[in-house]
């Protein structure tokens, strides 16, 4: 059986470890692949909390910029963070092609993932927000607040709860039915 990716979108600048540890480890259990823009950041926080999950059974995918500095071919610094068990480098680099432009690697992550959670963020996360719902991606964003990201569009339903993102994930995405044991926990 192939395991669901989850693209998770969020801050490469700022942790929200509040939304991000919960999340990742909740991820780890549910029997699926973590898809993030392999950075710092929430995108950090959640590979680290997936990662580190005992029971986990994905693995962390990072989709990756290439440096914009001249004559330079990989990643920038900072990627992939140490989480990142597959590195999925591409030519688009890291500044100067964000959003939804066709540059962007935000269409990899979002056409790579079978769901996306966002996490608070930037311009750049509603960027990715809008590309899921544009490629008919089921998208949702695990936040209280709408303030929480920057610009995200009114269809993005809020899951402010695990318990909600779990229903959220089993309406829309095939999870292993062997790992459904009873409610997911609060937060």
């Amino acid at each position: 059986m192939r395991r669901p990716v989850i693209g998770v979108m969020g801050s490469g600048r700022e942790p929200h470890e509040d939304r991000a540890e919960p999340l990742g480890a909740w991820l780890a259990r549910q029997g699926v692949h973590l898809l993030t823009g392999g950075g710092r950041g929430a995108m950090a926080c959640v590979s680290r909390a997936f990662f580190e999950a005992e029971d986990r059974q994905g693995l962390v995918i990072g989709v990756l910029p290439k440096s914009g500095e001249p004559g330079e071919t990989g990643p920038p610094e900072g990627y992939p963070n140490p989480w990142v068990e597959i590195a999925i480098h591409t030519h688009l680099p890291a500044r100067g092609a964000q959003g939804d432009t066709p540059q962007s690697r935000n269409h990899i992550n979002i056409l790579s993932a079978d769901a996306v959670l966002v996490l608070p963020g930037g311009l750049g996360t509603a960027s990715e927000a809008r590309l899921a719902l544009s490629y008919g991606r089921p998208v949702a964003a695990f936040i209280q607040d709408r303030r929480s990201v920057a610009a995200l569009p009114d269809q993005v339903p809020l899951v402010p709860t695990l318990d909600e993102v779990d229903q959220f994930l089993r309406r829309n995405v095939d999870l292993a039915p062997k790992r459904r044991s009873g409610s997911a926990p609060r937060r």
